[in-house]
């Protein structure tokens, strides 16, 4: 998958979906990311008995990736079980996805496979990120 191709991109977050682990909130999450040289990661959330140890899926696919030597990305997708909306990622998977960029497209889908494209900078406009802390370094 070399080029970025969002209707794939959405059917493999939705195939990770199956696969969350969340015996608490029963809300299934699924994201598929993919990196610059066209790999693709999955990742599902892991819900935890003490919740903040908690994974969400878009953090747990970049996290695969990552461990994999892979930290530029071209695109996300995010699945769910939502019917009437499009799922989107919370506040702490949108500043972890601007750790690794924010010109990078995000598609937030529907269960029908129907999806939003967005950028990182659309989702967390005005972010911190890398470059910030790049300019205390020589002051």
């Amino acid at each position: 998958m070399s080029s970025c191709n969002p209707q794939v991109l959405v059917q493999r977050s939705q195939e990770a979906r199956k696969l969350a682990y969340c015996p608490y909130s029963r809300f299934r999450v699924g994201a598929a990311v993919l990196t610059s040289d066209g790999t693709v990661f999955t990742g599902c959330n892991v819900e935890n008995a003490c919740y903040t140890a908690g994974l969400c899926a878009e953090r747990t696919a970049i996290s695969k990736a990552v461990s994999e030597g892979h930290t530029t990305f071209k695109a996300i997708a995010i699945a769910s079980d939502l019917e009437d909306r499009f799922i989107s990622p919370c506040g702490a998977c949108r500043q972890f996805m601007r750790e690794f960029g924010s010109q990078w497209d995000v598609y937030l889908s529907k269960t029908d496979g129907s999806f939003k494209q967005m950028t990182v900078e659309e989702l967390l406009p005005c972010s911190f990120g890398p470059d910030d802390l790049r300019a205390r370094e020589n002051p």
